[in-house]
């Protein structure tokens, strides 16, 4: 079953729910036209309007405090859970074109704001489109407080982080089924959006349902407050957290990945290696989680990809009930064009022309034409120039196909937006951080295991194995590039190797010129956008900008 829990069910919030056809009978539906004013009245509570009209239908709409909600229909909370998860992967309540902030619908939703900063200001994907700000990020340069792809992540972390806030805020008083469990699942989602700041701003404020109401502007929470925090609140939650929720929740794996990541950057965040750490709740993924590798790599990147056995955590995407111009339509779009590449074979209608792969990426499989990593042949090479000239031509660089809306095991028809869901954590990821952390000196670590496992998620895709004399930090994290371009991890990966900033890694277009310069070490973290500077005149500016 694909999507038959993180959306509740096919008639709740239309725009957000799962993929048609692909629930189970027994779940709960819930009247559609009571959960659309459901939503609509959320907006209002969240965003503390004073009044709400309902724009989906002609009733007239009696707004409700989310307490009051509750406490007459407890059996809402599953709609208003599906609502913050689809903060993840959805712009807003009504389609692709709208959205629940401010700011464009189509550039700014989370995970188009993740591959952005994550990918395309890394050394693999570029970006040709040349949209004011864009320019800057696809070339690692000319980075400012005004650039509004900043802006656009900064707001979807805050813009969800007071959604589980307020929803905490009312279960304690409230009575609803499994409270303790979705109680989890709220501070999962809201540690994951604390956990891009961390990772992307460094700093913050830190809300929670505790300052809700409070007047006055809250103090900047440093990196390791931050830190702290969700280290806490994850900790405290994998115990009462389900092993089991259906797929597209988070479960107990999901958790135990996200400390692993957590930790695993530590030495990054808080200047203190905890290796160790990660590597204890890698090895419980590995361990307890009952995923395995899928056989086929494709299998995970495709529109049917709901069936891999391997796929931890996925943003759920559907290309008729959750359409999103920010979900994977955004990665699989973005790499066609008609002019080149077939694209209904990739199980679209839409080329948009815009992200090309370089060679720092492909560059890592040899030649192309005869590796036998499956992987090495997920770039579209004809008509295009191994060389990026020119990161505004399309045909300079390889478009990357890995991500496809086509079925790996089922027919699917070509639509305009995607089916794929985009699997924020899987199996071959902690295999490969077990492998970086028993390197690293992890505690525990078992080298042959570690080496088995690099080579497990290796043979996977028919490329072949090493043996321990090859096995090192270098390899690993070149192996990161092979399996997990594109999935919104490069960055942060480059940064905890000491390859993102100054000028011992070098990629195209870094710092503006083709063949690629040093950055500044400023560049390891994004500005405080503007906007939240002016807001809160408690939170400072990052040094260097």
């Amino acid at each position: 079953m694909k999507k038959e829990q993180q959306y509740v069910s096919k008639t709740t919030f239309t725009s957000q729910s799962g993929k048609k056809g692909k629930f189970d009978t027994e779940e709960k539906t819930i009247n559609t036209n009571r959960m659309k004013k459901l939503f609509v009245t959320l907006l209002c509570v969240f965003t503390l309007l004073q009044s709400c009209t309902n724009d989906l239908d002609t009733e007239p709409l009696v707004e409700l405090s989310l307490e009051e909600l509750l406490a007459q229909d407890p059996e809402a909370v599953s709609g208003i859970l599906s609502r913050l998860y689809a903060s993840f992967a959805l712009s807003g309540p009504n389609g692709p074109s709208s959205s629940d902030i401010s700011d464009n619908a189509g550039e700014s939703p989370f995970l188009r704001g993740v591959i952005n900063l994550q990918d395309f200001t890394a050394d693999a994907m570029k970006n040709r489109w040349g949209d004011d700000g864009l320019d800057q990020l696809t070339t690692t340069a000319n980075w400012d407080e005004n650039n509004k792809f900043f802006r656009y992540l900064y707001n979807r972390i805050y813009y969800t982080i007071p959604q589980a806030n307020n929803l905490l805020s009312v279960l304690g008083s409230v009575d609803v089924a499994n409270k303790e469990q979705v109680i989890a699942e709220v501070k999962f989602l809201r540690a994951l959006a604390y956990y891009y700041l961390i990772d992307c701003f460094g700093k913050g404020v830190l809300a929670t349902e505790d300052n809700i109401g409070a007047s006055a502007p809250l103090p900047e929470a440093s990196r390791s407050e931050l830190f702290l925090f969700v280290e806490e609140e994850l900790l405290a939650i994998e115990a009462s957290i389900s092993q089991d929720n259906s797929y597209g929740r988070a479960n107990k794996a999901a958790v135990q990945m996200l400390l692993a990541k957590l930790y695993i950057n530590a030495e990054v965040y808080i200047a203190e290696a905890k290796y160790s750490e990660a590597l204890t709740y890698i090895q419980k993924v590995i361990d307890g989680g009952g995923y395995t590798l899928a056989t086929d790599f494709e299998r995970n990147f495709s529109g049917d990809n709901q069936s891999s056995p391997e796929i931890i955590f996925p943003l759920i995407a559907d290309a008729v009930t959750s359409q999103s111009f920010g979900n994977t339509t955004y990665i699989v779009n973005g790499n066609l064009n008609t002019a080149t590449i077939p694209i209904g074979e990739f199980g679209a209608t839409d080329g948009w022309a815009g992200h090309r792969s370089t060679k720092a990426w492909y560059g890592l499989f040899g030649d192309l034409e005869t590796a036998t990593d499956d992987r090495a042949a997920l770039f579209w090479t004809e008509g295009h120039n191994f060389e990026m000239t020119d990161y505004k031509e399309w045909t300079d660089g390889y478009p990357s196909i890995k991500f496809r809306n086509s079925g790996f095991s089922e027919t699917l028809p070509e639509t305009p937006f995607s089916s794929t869901d985009f699997p924020l954590f899987r199996l071959a990821d902690a295999y490969l951080m077990y492998a970086e952390c028993a390197l690293r000196g992890a505690t525990g670590a078992d080298m042959g295991q570690a080496l088995a496992h690099l080579n497990a998620v290796r043979q996977r895709s028919k490329a072949s194995t090493i043996t321990m004399a090859d096995f090192d930090l270098d390899f690993v994290i070149d192996e990161r590039a092979r399996e997990l371009n594109l999935e919104g991890h490069r960055r942060s990966d480059l940064i905890r190797f000491g390859m993102f900033s100054g000028g011992s890694y070098i990629w195209p277009w870094k710092g503006n010129t083709q063949q690629g310069t040093s950055i500044p070490e400023t560049y390891n973290l994004f500005p405080i956008p503007l906007q939240a500077l002016e807001a809160n005149p408690n939170l400072k500016q990052n040094p260097g900008y």
